[in-house]
């Protein structure tokens, strides 16, 4: 039957309900916490997280997938037993390099050869010194419209530790681009089981043709922002030095109906074993979305997304396939 291994330990697949597939509990305030420091800022998001989960339960959730990147050398597994002890959940923990603009200089020093030991360690022994194992690796990044070299590296990485390990890759496609390259790369470069792999953020785009094609890979897609229809688009971090006054920034919108829109147009062709369903929500996405993410949090999925997708056509075991049955059998390793 396999295994799912959590930051505790493994579990029976058996026990998994329902599944938050693309989240990220350690997100919620700035500060030290992403690269495992101590001090209140921690303490605080370990409350958060906590929080955060707290009505899953009641809309039968039981388990998270935390999909954070390495920030600096730790990844805060840690951090992540304390919010499975406290709150009960089964999490997930992921490991990956995000965007090229966005990684530690570690990573963008390292080889593929040294980045596939380092995420193979990860799964195997533990991170950060720990013997808390990642089960999954994600959410591993490429760039709008492009793949840099370095995010090419790690991805490369990512791809041969999955085939290491037996565990799924998790990518992210900057507001769905680039991803008949990831599944290019991941299935016919590398040679990874295209059930071993989801591409990330395929419900930010409205082309739905494009989400089809990616299918017929015979990879998984998750529609996992779901909830997150405001947010500013933010490609790299700002420079500590700007000049002071008026800059142009960037934002996107994609209402959760365009989302449903086209979740029904491919459940209704029989794509539903492929689909995954999250919320991808951070403190930032909070602020932006108060009445989804700022209001009902992670409950906003199980509690007015999924009757909207009754409401629209979807039947209940619909659901469950995607939001049980294809998480499950993704987390489990043989």
């Amino acid at each position: 039957m396999g295994y799912v291994q959590t930051v505790l330990g493994p579990v029976d697949p058996s026990e998994i309900t329902r599944v938050m597939q693309h989240e990220h509990l350690n997100r919620y305030l700035p500060g030290p916490f992403p690269t495992g420091g101590a001090g209140d800022v921690r303490d605080q998001n370990i409350a958060m997280s906590v929080s955060a989960v707290g009505e899953l339960p009641r809309l039968g959730f039981n388990t998270v997938v935390e999909l954070s990147a390495y920030q600096g050398e730790e990844r805060g597994g840690a951090a992540l037993a304390e919010v499975s002890k406290k709150s009960g959940m089964h999490i997930v923990m992921g490991v990956s390099i995000y965007l090229e603009t966005m990684s530690p200089q570690w990573a963008r020093n390292a080889s593929v050869q040294q980045m596939t030991e380092r995420f193979v360690n990860d799964a195997t022994v533990g991170v950060d010194g720990t013997d808390i194992k990642a089960g999954v690796f994600g959410e591993q990044a490429t760039g709008l419209g492009s793949i840099s070299a370095h995010e090419e590296k790690c991805l490369r990485a990512a791809a041969r530790a999955a085939k290491a390990t037996g565990r799924t890759l998790n990518t992210h496609t900057t507001h769905s681009t680039m991803a008949l390259e990831q599944v290019e790369i991941l299935l016919k470069e590398e040679g990874l089981d295209p059930e071993r792999v989801i591409i990330g953020h395929m419900d930010i785009t409205d082309d739905v043709d494009y989400v089809r094609a990616v299918l017929r890979t015979g990879v998984t897609v998750a529609f996992d922002t779901i909830g997150k229809q405001f947010w500013d688009f933010v490609l790299a971090p700002l420079p500590e030095t700007a000049p002071e006054g008026e800059f142009t920034k960037r934002a996107y919108y994609r209402p959760d109906s365009g989302r449903l829109e086209n979740l029904v147009t491919l459940v209704r062709e029989g794509w539903t074993e492929k689909i995954v369903l999250s919320e991808d929500m951070t403190g930032r996405e909070s602020y932006l979305n108060a009445r989804t993410h700022g209001t009902l949090g992670l409950s906003y999925l199980g509690q007015e997304f999924v009757p909207m997708m009754v409401a629209a056509g979807i039947s209940e075991e619909q659901v469950d396939q995607m939001l049980v049955t294809n998480p499950v059998r993704h987390l489990t390793i043989d």
